[in-house]
């Protein structure tokens, strides 16, 4: 059975550390008191300036999150307009058309349906029956993002619904991957490789995916999204790395598929092949190779055939169908890229490939 596209980010992730879904931020500002009494006094308005802006943040945004139950768990969501547009991710969702919604705050949970899910980015909207009462959040510009920016979490972590968090923006623009589910029956993570990720010095836990990192503006800048995983610890979360999905990406598919019902432009590039990862007589991975071409695509113009191995593109490594996905990622469709071939004759090429546009699904 020929394995799906690589286009569509599946397998495991091969970086160090990976990282899981159903996730979110959270912590706590940390630091030494002053030995100093005049030190502290001085301090204290400071601290009590950043006190009042979070909770000033908090009765802004809080109203604005809700929690979303499935039959097989839960998470949490955003809304979105006021005519009852909810962003969550689709790993929330899973395969779920129906849904409980209650707010943050309190109230009688109330019946949604999925509107689309964007798999590929593991974003996804849903629409309660009875928008009466919402209150949208504002979504800020996540290209303005500072490291070091503190940021706030808010969202149902392992239930308990309402909670806030804090912590800071530690990093922007980082690829990651989550692990895909394989057993159709799982209705975990998608297996999305997420672009221009941020990373936060937050905690995550199960529950807080799809909720909303926040700025001390109260803006929404990133839905938490992942947790890096700790090899060396089994497999036990790494404290202080987590991931969210900027608010920029999250509200072009938001817009997307409240408007057309689908994603219309998922901005991905595509080679146009099927893949899967070779591996060599002493155990390690040769690259990919493909399986299926497809008919009309960047890869079949500039000559790529199936039982080509594509070994490496634009002088970067492949090391396997993970590994080609996260390059992608990072790729535009129209960029033309350079694939390194290793044929069957045992001969290597370059072509020059012109990217395609990733499909939604």
């Amino acid at each position: 059975m020929n394995s799906p596209p690589a286009d569509i980010f599946f397998g495991t992730p091969t970086a160090t550390p990976t990282v899981t879904p159903t996730a979110s931020p959270s912590g706590s500002p940390s630091g030494s008191p002053s030995t100093s009494p005049s030190r502290s006094a001085e301090a204290a308005p400071g601290a009590v300036a950043l006190e009042t802006a979070y909770e000033r943040v908090i009765a802004k945004v809080l109203p604005s999150i809700v929690q979303i139950t499935t039959a097989n768990g839960l998470g949490s969501g955003i809304v979105y307009d006021r005519s009852g547009h909810i962003i969550t991710n689709a790993h929330v969702v899973g395969r779920a058309n129906q849904f409980k919604v209650t707010l943050a705050t309190g109230s009688t949970p109330r019946t949604a349906k999925l509107v689309e899910s964007f798999g590929l980015g593991d974003l996804a909207v849903i629409k309660v029956d009875d928008p009466e009462g919402l209150t949208p959040a504002v979504f800020g510009d996540s290209s303005k993002l500072r490291v070091g920016q503190i940021v706030l979490a808010m969202g149902n972590p392992l239930g308990l619904s309402g909670s806030v968090t804090n912590g800071i923006v530690s990093a922007l623009g980082r690829t990651v991957s989550e692990p895909q589910d394989d057993d159709p029956e799982d209705e975990g993570s998608p297996g999305a490789t997420i672009t221009g990720a941020i990373q936060t010095s937050a905690a995550i836990n199960p529950g807080n995916s799809g909720g909303a990192l926040v700025n001390l503006s109260g803006e929404v800048i990133g839905i938490p999204t992942l947790a890096a995983l700790n090899p060396e610890l089994g497999g036990g979360a790494a404290p202080g790395i987590g991931f969210a999905i900027p608010s920029n990406t999250a509200t072009d598919i938001a817009t997307q598929i409240v408007k057309d019902g689908k994603v219309t432009n998922t901005h991905r590039a595509a080679l146009g092949v099927t893949v899967q990862t070779v591996i060599g007589i002493d155990g390690r991975t040769v690259g990919v190779g493909v399986v299926r071409v497809s008919r009309g695509s960047g890869a079949s113009r500039a000559g790529v055939r199936v039982g080509d191995v594509i070994i490496s593109i634009n002088n970067v490594r492949i090391t396997g169908t993970q590994a080609l996905s996260e390059l992608l990622a990072t790729l535009n469709p129209g960029d033309q890229a350079k694939v390194q071939l290793l044929r069957p004759n045992g001969s290597t090429s370059t072509v020059t490939v012109t990217l395609g546009e990733l499909p939604s699904s």
